[in-house]
């Protein structure tokens, strides 16, 4: 689980600053937790965020749990919780929770036996050789589609009519 974990805390970052937020280098900070003896962030997350703000300047500190990562079946299933928590007031200022199941079936459509002999072939090796990175950038990707465009975006405080999509995002992607 300490592989996902660092797989999905060096990919959250790219779809936040694609949505016009400034992100602090997650590599940095991984490095300096990890020096505290203080990497799992399930030891801050009900914790006081006014320090982040003290030290690091932050305005919000961002917190995946991840419930589920495994190869299951033709796929990967990833179960990830996004808390976003403000470091002023320690409020959550988001909460969502992905379950996305990565389908890597090949399917050439051949309609022959051998076709199906090899497509069940291609779906092995393609399920064995994917990285879990990928389930994880597609759930970041899910998540933060529609969050608020933070002050370096374009569209910064003309998304206010836009509703947010569902607490919980239930997914299957290719």
């Amino acid at each position: 689980m300490t592989e996902a974990k660092d797989l999905l805390y060096t990919s959250i970052s790219k779809p936040l600053i694609e949505a016009g937020y400034y992100v602090l280098s997650p590599n940095l900070l991984m490095d300096m937790l990890k020096a505290e003896s203080a990497y799992d962030s399930e030891l801050f997350i009900d914790g006081d965020m006014k320090m982040f703000n003290k030290i690091l300047g932050a305005d919000a500190i961002v917190f995946s749990v991840i419930d589920e990562w495994a190869k299951k079946g033709v796929g990967i299933q990833t179960t990830i919780r996004y808390v976003i928590k403000s470091a002023y007031t320690n409020d959550i200022i988001f909460d969502r929770r992905c379950e996305l199941y990565l389908n890597l079936a090949v399917n050439s459509s051949s309609g022959s036996a051998l076709g199906a002999l090899l497509d069940l072939a291609m779906t092995a090796i393609n399920t064995a050789s994917t990285d879990h990175i990928v389930a994880a950038r597609k759930c970041n990707y899910i998540i933060f589609d529609d969050i608020p465009r933070g002050k370096y975006s374009p569209d910064y405080m003309k998304d206010m009519d836009i509703k947010s999509g569902p607490k919980n995002i239930k997914a299957s992607v290719k």
